[in-house]
């Protein structure tokens, strides 16, 4: 394990030195939103979704409480111009200003995240994959981007994915895996979850929505 884990974090490593070129030629999007205008437009706006706290009920929608404010502003911006698509969060983020982006996101990070459970079942096999990867098919440990804890790097950019419901953590590996998603940085999402089997997403899904 330690041999697989060591290689796994060489991998990352060059893709971390990439991300944060990128970050210092201003890929990343700046933080400096008003968090008491966000609430303002979160009770009217995102509310339904992904509640007044940041924490959705629906674990088809991500929970936003404590996300990194950089990434939110990234990720909105994304759906605004297409580089993401959802039927629900295109069309919203398409009547959003800039300001008002900022403002949402500065709102949900500085919200808490309520912590969850895992299936137990499960969360043996993901806690392996999350902490030391799978070296016989080169899948880097998930830690060496989004940390032991799961808190993300906001400066790489990489997001806080503590907490997270299974349900949307899968949805989004699997969006990876089929190239539906093209977010991420250098293609390294795409690249992970391509050699991943429904089986390794699910339990590293559920590990991930008991991390704390």
């Amino acid at each position: 394990m330690k041999s697989g884990l060591f290689m796994n974090l060489t991998v990352v490593r060059g893709m971390l030195a990439a991300g944060f070129m990128l970050t210092l030629m201003g890929n990343a999007a700046t933080a400096a939103g008003d968090a008491q205008a966000g609430m303002s437009k979160a009770s009217s706006v995102c509310i339904a979704c992904h509640s007044l706290d940041g924490n959705s009920v629906n674990p088809e929608w991500p929970s936003l409480a404590g996300q990194h404010e950089s990434y939110i502003i990234k990720q909105i911006k994304a759906f605004k111009a297409g580089q993401r698509s959802n039927a629900l969060m295109s069309p919203i983020a398409m009547t959003l200003t800039d300001k008002e982006i900022e403002d949402v996101a500065a709102y949900y990070s500085s919200q808490k995240i309520k912590g969850q459970e895992g299936a137990k079942s499960k969360v043996e096999l993901g806690q392996q994959i999350y902490r030391g990867g799978v070296a016989n098919n080169k899948i880097p440990a998930c830690l060496a981007c989004h940390g032991p804890d799961g808190r993300g790097n906001p400066a790489a950019p990489f997001p806080s994915i503590r907490s997270q419901h299974a349900t949307q953590v899968v949805t989004q590996l699997q969006a990876y895996r089929k190239g539906e998603r093209k977010t991420d940085q250098n293609e390294m999402m795409r690249s992970i979850a391509a050699k991943m089997t429904d089986a390794q997403i699910d339990a590293v899904a559920q590990y991930i929505q008991g991390l704390r």
